[in-house]
């Protein structure tokens, strides 16, 4: 059966469907007992399984749909996040935001709450402006930001239907460039986190725990925004980039040499033709409320000894809030947390519930299409209204799953 991307999650549903049009989709769906999308394969959990059908959506007709009037574009579900970035950056509009990975199908990412980084930048999903769904009847819906269900369907993890197009707001295109520090000491993070992150368009900062300072900030700069600093807080510019995990090629990563280039060169942190990140791994995150945000820090600090062994690098990204019920911005400014682990899957899983113990009481939510332990419910205060809605789009339970049951108890 089909593996996940980094071949760490093989699929048990019974099959794999790959329809080449909606009324394909909506019509297997229609007449199928349990059937789930399934995206680019991104996620490192059982989210997109069933033990029924997987649709895939590969191979709908490239949709990308320009309304320069409404400042929007409406996009095939399946399309990844780099080729539409493309084809925007080509007719001169471009997307506030994109994740690390721009090889993630556009509503893979919305569905889980995937987000890139900024103190001022919503997560991908909040630029959803409506999204399209074949529901479990086969019906073909339409949602619009401001109707009643919309903010509970955007950040949904497959359970209302299969998502076949979005609509996203978009912006004209923008220059950006990407400067990189070195050695950032941990003391002026924790002391001055709002001036760090806010001293560009996008901040990311790599990290494996270990010793005074932090390897590496990375600074993403609008060219029409004030230019970025020369000193960061003791962190020293550095005039060539490279790859935030050492032993990995720098040609895989976008250019981080300070020369101007289009966002949608610029914002990924890979390049969408290379392998993305380190191929060979694991992934957890963990959103913090900002406010929060240093104290979860600290924390994570103090287990330094259990987790830089199992480690690649640890990212920490800054995201706004937002109004989309199980997003990990629902309702708060947050700080992301995320962990690149070696493959060592029975020594990630031990780890994980320690670092729960102290990120969860802090207000966490886990990325959903990434490894975790468990979810606490009270950290989502539409998680009722959710399953509510779940329960009017899909009576049946066509698009459920052990993975939903178990965290969120649909």
């Amino acid at each position: 059966m089909a593996e996940n991307w980094a071949r760490s999650y093989t699929y048990t549903a019974a099959e794999i469907a790959h329809p080449g049009s909606v009324e394909e989709i909506r019509e297997l769906v229609a007449s199928t007992e349990r059937i789930r999308a399934l995206g680019t394969r991104h996620s490192f959990t059982a989210l997109p399984d069933t033990v029924g059908t997987l649709v895939a959506l590969d191979r709908l007709p490239a949709r990308t749909d320009l309304d320069e009037t409404a400042r929007t574009v409406t996009v095939a579900g399946g399309l990844r996040y780099g080729d539409v970035a493309t084809a925007l950056q080509a007719r001169g509009w471009a997307l506030h935001n994109l994740a690390s990975l721009p090889h993630i199908s556009v509503a893979g990412a919305i569905a889980t709450g995937t987000h890139g980084s900024g103190d001022g930048n919503g997560t991908l999903s909040s630029a959803v402006a409506a999204l399209e769904l074949v529901t479990a009847s086969g019906e073909l819906v339409t949602l619009r930001r401001g109707d009643p269900d919309f903010d509970g369907a955007v950040v949904a993890l497959g359970a209302l239907g299969v998502v076949t197009a979005v609509t996203l707001d978009v912006q004209p295109t923008f220059d950006v460039r990407q400067d990189m520090f070195d050695d950032l000491p941990w003391s002026s993070l924790l002391n001055n986190l709002d001036a760090v992150t806010g001293s560009a368009y996008s901040v990311s900062l790599f990290t494996t725990w270990a010793g005074d300072t932090i390897p590496a900030v990375w600074l993403k700069s609008r060219m029409d925004a004030p230019a970025p600093p020369t000193d960061l807080l003791g962190a020293t510019r550095q005039p060539v980039g490279r790859h935030m995990i050492p032993d990995q090629p720098a040609s895989n990563t976008t250019e981080l040499d300070g020369v101007p280039g289009p966002w949608s060169d610029r914002l990924a942190h890979f390049k969408l033709g290379f392998t993305p990140s380190n191929g060979d791994e694991l992934q957890s995150e963990y959103l913090v409320p900002r406010h929060n945000a240093v104290e979860a820090l600290v924390a994570v600090r103090e287990l330094r000894d259990a987790i830089t062994p199992l480690l690649h690098v640890t990212e920490v990204r800054t995201m706004s809030a937002d109004t989309l019920w199980l997003s990990g911005a629902y309702g708060t400014d947050a700080v992301a947390i995320h962990f690149t682990w070696k493959k060592l899957p029975t020594e990630v899983a031990a780890v994980l519930p320690a670092i729960e113990a102290l990120l969860l009481p802090l207000g966490a939510r886990p990325h959903w299409g990434k490894l975790f332990d468990r979810v606490e419910r009270a950290n989502y205060p539409r998680l009722d209204d959710f399953r509510a809605l779940v329960a009017n789009y899909d009576p049946s339970g066509k698009f459920g799953s052990t993975y939903l049951d178990k965290h969120l108890g649909l």
